[in-house]
């Protein structure tokens, strides 16, 4: 007994490493995966105009790869800052609601929410909605936004070098480096049919304006996408409704006759059989009943 109770005592004190282990392992993939684009931000960045200090002031004030991406890559188109700003300020309140999700399931003490909102990102958020505790949650959120915050502002810094280094980034086309990067971030997230409807929408108000509107506002025009896909598919799916509830009541109607008829075929072959049946023979009175 007492070898068996030290054995289950062994078991339950070193099951939880193997958890804690696994997610810092996967955070740590993650990290380092993501982090490494930020090399493709410092060269488009730097090929965009900005200097070696505002691509890094964005890297280590900003750290939202897609708002940064967008930022300058409508700099780098000839649009103006502000809007280049606005483009990537609609593109950054996603973080916001990634905060109200996991406001609650990390329930980090108040003082360090402040510097906990700097993570809330895309990666930080996946990995930690992903963990089945609010520890494992808790470790996923640090080691992911830890791992990724040095490598990425790391990153950026060797690639404005690099890019200043090179002088002409287009010559080496190396200007496609960030669309090439936000693409493949953002192709895993299209999973089901309304978001790949969505970026479709998207990618053809963007190209379709770009020659019409000045640069950056093709990409706030093409925000409006989500709203009238959204839109089409509630009127789908009430449309595809409102018909399921006019049938409901004439499917019940049929079943119910169906039901009634049934049953008085049912009454017409029990009182025919009871008719058709031969009657008893009636005993005499002094006869055995």
């Amino acid at each position: 007994m007492a070898v068996q109770r030290t054995a289950t005592l062994t078991a339950t004190t070193h099951t939880p490493d193997r958890p804690d282990r696994a997610v810092v392992r996967d955070a740590l993939g993650v990290g380092i995966a993501v982090g490494l684009s930020g090399f493709a931000f410092g060269v488009t960045s730097a090929g965009s105009g900005l200097t070696l200090l505002q691509t890094c002031a964005l890297s280590l004030l900003v750290f939202t790869g897609a708002s940064q991406f967008a930022l300058v890559g409508a700099l780098a188109a000839g649009g103006g800052p502000f809007t280049a700003a606005a483009g990537a300020f609609f593109l950054g309140v996603r973080n916001a609601f990634y905060g109200l999700r996991l406001s609650q399931l990390l329930a980090l003490p108040r003082a360090l929410r402040p510097l906990a909102a700097h993570w809330v990102i895309d990666e930080t958020t996946a990995v930690s909605l992903a963990q089945p505790t609010r520890r494992t949650a808790r470790i996923g959120f640090l080691v992911t936004g830890l791992s990724l915050y040095l490598l990425w502002n790391l990153t950026t810094l060797l690639g404005a070098l690099g890019a200043e280094a090179i002088g002409d980034t287009e010559a080496w086309g190396l200007d496609a480096a960030g669309p090439a990067v936000f693409l493949a971030l953002l192709a895993p997230m299209l999973r089901n049919t309304t978001e790949r409807a969505v970026a479709a929408l998207a990618v053809l108000l963007g190209l379709g304006l770009l020659p019409v509107l000045p640069a950056g506002v093709p990409v706030l025009v093409s925000a409006l996408a989500a709203p009238v896909v959204l839109w089409a598919r509630g009127r789908r799916d009430g449309a595809s409704g409102s018909s399921g509830t006019s049938s409901g009541p004439e499917a019940s109607a049929s079943e119910t006759s169906a039901t009634g008829e049934a049953s008085e075929a049912a009454e017409a072959a029990e009182v025919s059989e009871a008719a058709e049946a031969p009657r008893a023979p009636r005993t005499s009175e002094g006869g055995d009943r």
